[in-house]
């Protein structure tokens, strides 16, 4: 075989096998519910986040009402079905007061690449630890 067959050859495997390694990466990702990576967020996104903010303006674990962050319990990449979702929503800073970043540490576990299953449950012991838990407070209509 020439050389230029070779090359040839090379360059159709690779041109065939990257679109069937995504396309079976994506198949599983499916299968497992998942987004696809690079999944485009709803073109609602931006409002609902606004409208979440407007009526959740303080974070859930300990008050504070700067930078805060749209938190989404359940992953979008998980259930992109529940992006838009208001019961799957809740406000976390970024501040850290109290020395903790409730975003990352309540919401992600110290890793944002985490899901924190059992979120309500910690979330609500480390609010009442600082002594702003509420429970009064209605949670997301829950």
């Amino acid at each position: 075989m020439d050389p230029k067959q070779v090359e040839r050859s090379t360059q159709l495997w690779k041109q065939w096998t990257i679109p069937v390694k995504n396309f079976l990466f994506h198949i599983k990702d499916r299968i497992q519910g998942k987004a696809t990576k690079g999944q485009r967020r709803s073109g609602k996104w931006s409002g609902v986040r606004r409208e979440h903010l407007e009526g959740h303006s303080e974070c859930f674990v300990c008050g504070e009402r700067a930078n805060l962050e749209v938190h989404h319990v359940i992953p979008f990449s998980v259930a992109p079905d529940l992006e838009l979702d208001p019961g799957n929503l809740v406000s976390l800073c970024e501040n850290k007061k109290y020395g903790i970043n409730c975003h990352l540490l309540i919401g992600h576990l110290g890793n944002y690449r985490r899901t924190n299953v059992s979120f309500w449950t910690d979330a609500i012991t480390w609010a009442m630890k600082l002594g702003k838990a509420d429970l009064s407070k209605d949670i997301n209509g829950i």
